[in-house]
């Protein structure tokens, strides 16, 4: 008995010791238009995402989200928009919709997904508007919930650091 529950707590061992985390840039995920977008198009740039909906109480964020981008994006900085349906149903038009929405609207969100896709992470998405910020390395730094302004000290001075 002494040996199967050694044997078991080795296994256990290396199975966690052979897992290797993933970063931000191991995935790939559909843009509005159907292509795949690498997240490894992003290396070396620091990177908001957020789930975005466009009924949605907070969705005068955009406007902040997209002066964000246009003071230190480009080179340095972006902002990802991952269009999302799951609270009380705030973003019900087709990929076209949201794409015209947010192109005649928000230019910032050029990289636009599906639905579907929410990204990965530990952190409970409380509401439309929550936010991540991945570092330039790819790692997830910090979870930021819906009532926190895109331009808050928290998140320019993240990415002014």
């Amino acid at each position: 008995m002494k040996t199967f529950i050694l044997s078991i707590i080795v296994t256990m061992i290396t199975s966690v010791a052979g897992a290797q985390q993933k970063s931000f840039y191991d995935f790939t995920v559909k843009t509005i238009d159907g292509k795949d977008l690498p997240l490894s198009t992003f290396k070396g740039k620091k990177v908001l995402v957020v789930n975005v909906a466009s009924k949605c109480g907070f969705t005068p964020q955009y406007a902040k989200l997209e002066e964000l981008y246009e003071k230190y994006g480009k080179d340095v900085f972006v902002v990802i928009g991952f269009p999302a349906n799951n609270f009380l149903h705030q973003e019900p038009g087709t990929n076209e919709e949201i794409k015209e929405f947010c192109t005649l609207n928000y230019g910032v969100y050029q990289w636009l997904t599906h639905k579907s896709e929410n990204g990965v992470s530990d952190a409970k998405i409380g509401w439309n508007f929550h936010k991540f910020l991945i570092d330039e390395n790819g790692r997830w730094v910090a979870s930021i919930g819906s009532t926190t302004s895109p331009l808050s000290q928290e998140i320019v001075g993240w990415i002014e650091e």
